[in-house]
Formats: C-alpha cells, sequence, structure tokens
C-alpha cells in the first residue's frame, strides 16, 4: 500500500513539472542576467530561453566558436577561433590529447574549451582560463583566448585585430575569464523532483 501511494506522489509530480517545463516558463531569476556572466568572446551574447543553455554567443565577422565547419550545435561557446592563416606547422606538436575523465562533468567549462598550446584551468565553477606553455601566448593576451607561438599567427590575422604578446596573460585579469552559465531551469526541475522523490520515499 505504502509502495502505491509512493507511486502516486511521484506520478503527480511529474504531470505538474513536465508540462511546465516544456511551456519554459521564464521562472528562473538567472534568466534576466544570463548575459551579464557570459564572456562570449569576439561576439555577443543574445539571451534565448529556448537554446540549451538559455544563452548563444553570435559571433562578430572572423571569429568562430570551434575548428569544426558545422557550429551549429555549440552556439553557447565563445568566439575565440579567428578565421585567419594560421600556421600550426610552425609549433611544435603538441602531445595527444588525453582522453576526457570520466568523472568530468559535462557542463565543466574546460570539457568544451580549446586552448591550443595551453592548458584550461577552471577558476571558479563558471569561468575559464587558458594557461599558456612556455613559448605560446593568448590571443590579443586575453586568457580566454587559445594559446598560440607567435609564427603561427598570419599577417591576415591583423585584419581581425590579433596582436600576439610575448608572455602569456595572467589568471588575475578580470576582463580575461569566460563564463557560462549551467542551464537553470533543466537544473531547478532536476533538484526540486529528486528533493521531493526523496522527501516522499521515507
Amino acid at each position: 500500500m505504502a509502495a502505491l501511494f509512493k507511486l502516486m506522489a511521484l506520478s503527480a509530480l511529474l504531470l505538474v513539472f513536465v508540462p511546465s517545463a516544456s511551456m519554459a516558463l521564464d521562472w528562473n531569476p538567472l534568466n534576466k542576467t544570463i548575459c551579464d556572466a557570459v564572456e562570449c568572446g569576439k561576439g555577443k551574447c543574445v539571451s534565448n530561453s529556448s537554446a540549451p543553455f538559455e544563452f548563444e554567443c553570435q559571433c562578430d565577422s572572423g571569429w568562430k566558436r570551434t575548428r569544426l565547419e558545422n557550429e551549429d550545435d555549440f552556439l553557447f561557446l565563445p568566439c575565440v577561433i579567428p578565421e585567419c592563416s594560421v600556421q600550426y606547422s610552425c609549433m611544435p606538436a603538441p602531445p595527444p590529447t588525453p582522453p576526457v575523465p570520466h568523472n568530468i562533468s559535462f557542463f565543466d567549462p574546460c570539457y568544451w574549451t580549446y586552448c591550443g598550446g595551453g592548458t584550461c584551468t577552471k577558476s571558479s565553477n563558471y569561468e575559464r582560463v587558458c594557461q599558456c606553455s612556455p613559448g605560446y601566448s593568448n590571443l590579443n593576451n586575453v586568457s580566454v583566448f587559445p594559446c598560440f607561438n607567435d609564427c603561427a599567427i598570419g599577417n591576415d590575422c591583423s585584419k581581425l585585430g590579433i596582436k600576439v604578446a610575448d608572455s602569456t596573460s595572467t589568471t588575475g585579469s578580470d576582463e580575461s575569464h569566460a563564463h557560462t552559465s549551467l542551464p537553470g531551469k533543466l537544473l531547478w526541475m532536476t533538484v526540486l523532483a529528486s528533493s521531493m522523490a526523496l522527501a516522499l520515499w521515507k
């Protein structure tokens, strides 16, 4: 009898929460200020409640999010890849990419970050920086941008305003942090449903 009651309570919870999640009600307070916390690199943040992370980065002309041809599934990534001549052959070959650890979160900003000749370091829950290896520097000395060797940057990159510094940028710069946001509605719905299910289980 108790198991039937718990099953009915869980079913009622699902009937209440599934429709409200599908209608994308704007009950998440983070929705209003999402773009205040997001760094889109050489792009503009646009709030979009139907996007997976509730925002999109619209890239400036000459900039991309990834080195892939089709970026439609990655609209939440910052625009940090220049569309100009980058000669990777002049740089030392990087070591093979290690496999993604099993415990890394899909929502960890470093999971999606391309840092070139550097490594991604999570600086807080929503921020990450690219720390460059010796001989590399961040594009425009901004640590959200990938690390490149000076020889790799082609002359046509100057039209994008790219200046390569001789030293790596520091992580203390306020302008150099990238932000991402967890998917608010899904996160809150999951936390609330899990909490209620656990409370009803006992």
